[in-house]
C-alpha cells in the first residue's frame, strides 16, 4: 500500500475564482488546476500504486488571491466544505489538510473548529507565506496557540512570497516561481517559525513540510551556525538567551522533530540530504498530483536503494501511524 501525503485538490470555487486572477497570482496558469476531477486523482493513483491520499490545496496561490481576507476566508471554508465532501464520498481513500485564511485570525479560529470537529480534516494546510508575512509573525500566535491546543498536523506547501514572483522571468516557461522560489520558501518559512519562537512555544503541533523540505537539508546546518553565533556576535550571553527561547534542545533537535513528503523531492541528493536531517520515520511519500504523477514519484523512490523496511516507512507505515483514518481495521 501507498499513502500519498502530498495531492492537490480544487474545489469549484476554487476554479471559478482562478479564472479572474490568471496571470495576477505570481505563479502560472495549468490547465491541470481547472481540468482537475477526483476521478483523475483516483486514475492516477491506481497507475501509481496509491490506494490512498491526503488532499490538499496548490500553495501557488492556495486561497490567497490578491489577500482580501474575506475572500480568503469566504473560499477556505468552501474548500473545506468541499473537502469533507470527498472524504466523505470516497471513505477510507481521501483525507484532507484543511486551508485557513490566516489573513483573517478571527476567521481561521473558527474555521479550525469547522475544519477538525466537523469535516474531520487529518490536519491543516498552511502556505508558507501569505503576501510578505511568514508564519511566525507574531499575528499568527492566536492560531497556531488553538492548534497546539488540539495537537494539530500542520502542514506546510510553499509558495511565491510577493516580493519574487517576477524575479527570473525567463523561468516561466519551466514553470517561473516553482522551480526555484518554491523550494527556497520552504527554509524561509522553517527559518520563521524557528527565529520567531513557534516551534519552541507549540511543542503539541506536529510540522510537515513539502518536497524533501525543498533547500532546508543543504542550509540547516548554515542556519543552525548563524543561530549559535559563531564569531559573528561578541554577546555570548544574548546569544544563549535567543537559542533558550528559541531552540532550547538546540536548532538541529529543532529540525529533527519536522516531518517531510517526498513530492518532486525523491531525488538521490536531496534523500541523502534530507535523511541526515530527520530520521525515516518523519518522511512520508508524496506525488505533487497533478503537476507530477504518482507513478513518476514512485519511481523515482525506488530507485534509491533505500531498502525494504525504509520504503515501506516513506509509503505507508508512517503516515498509518500519523493519520488515525488510513490504520488498518
Amino acid at each position: 500500500m501507498r499513502i500519498d501525503t502530498h495531492h492537490h485538490f480544487f474545489s469549484p470555487g476554487w476554479k471559478e475564482t482562478e479564472k479572474g486572477f490568471s496571470g495576477r497570482i505570481g505563479g502560472f496558469v495549468f490547465p491541470g488546476n481547472r481540468d482537475w476531477t477526483p476521478e483523475k486523482s483516483l486514475e492516477d493513483m491506481a497507475k501509481g500504486g496509491v490506494e490512498k491520499a491526503i488532499l490538499s490545496l496548490a500553495s501557488i496561490p492556495g486561497n490567497w488571491f490578491g489577500g482580501e481576507p474575506k475572500r480568503a476566508a469566504d473560499l477556505a471554508h468552501e474548500c473545506n466544505e468541499y473537502g469533507a465532501w470527498l472524504t466523505r464520498e470516497h471513505p477510507g481513500v481521501f483525507g484532507l489538510f484543511a486551508p485557513l485564511a490566516m489573513i483573517d485570525v478571527e476567521a481561521s479560529l473558527k474555521e479550525i473548529g469547522y475544519a477538525l470537529d466537523v469535516a474531520k480534516a487529518d490536519g491543516i494546510g498552511l502556505s508558507t507565506v501569505y503576501g510578505d508575512k511568514w508564519p511566525g509573525d507574531p499575528m499568527f500566535d492566536p492560531i497556531f496557540a488553538e492548534l497546539n491546543r488540539r495537537k494539530a498536523f500542520v502542514y506546510f506547501h510553499p509558495t511565491t512570497p510577493a516580493c519574487c514572483g517576477q524575479i527570473l522571468p525567463e523561468l516561466r516557461p519551466a514553470g517561473g516561481p516553482s522551480m526555484l522560489e518554491v523550494p527556497f520558501d520552504t527554509s524561509r518559512c522553517v527559518a520563521s517559525l524557528l527565529i520567531n519562537g513557534t516551534f519552541a512555544r507549540y511543542r503539541d503541533i506536529r510540522w510537515m513540510f513539502a518536497h524533501s523540505g525543498g533547500s532546508l537539508p543543504s542550509l540547516a546546518g548554515r542556519i543552525a551556525n548563524f543561530m549559535s553565533g559563531g564569531q559573528l556576535h561578541a554577546d555570548a550571553k544574548a546569544v544563549e538567551a535567543r537559542l533558550k527561547a528559541t531552540a532550547p534542545q538546540g536548532v538541529m533537535s529543532e529540525f529533527a522533530r519536522l516531518y517531510f513528503d517526498t513530492a518532486n523531492g525523491a531525488w538521490p541528493a536531496s534523500i541523502a540530504a534530507l535523511l541526515k536531517l530527520v530520521d525515516v520515520s518523519h518522511v512520508m511519500f508524496g506525488s505533487d498530483f497533478p503537476y507530477f504523477s504518482c507513478a513518476q514519484n514512485r519511481d523515482l523512490l525506488e530507485q534509491l536503494g533505500l531498502g525494504a523496511e525504509a520504503l515501506a516507512a516513506i509509503n505507508s507505515s508512517n503516515a498509518e501511524r500519523l493519520f488515525p483514518r488510513f490504520r488498518a481495521g
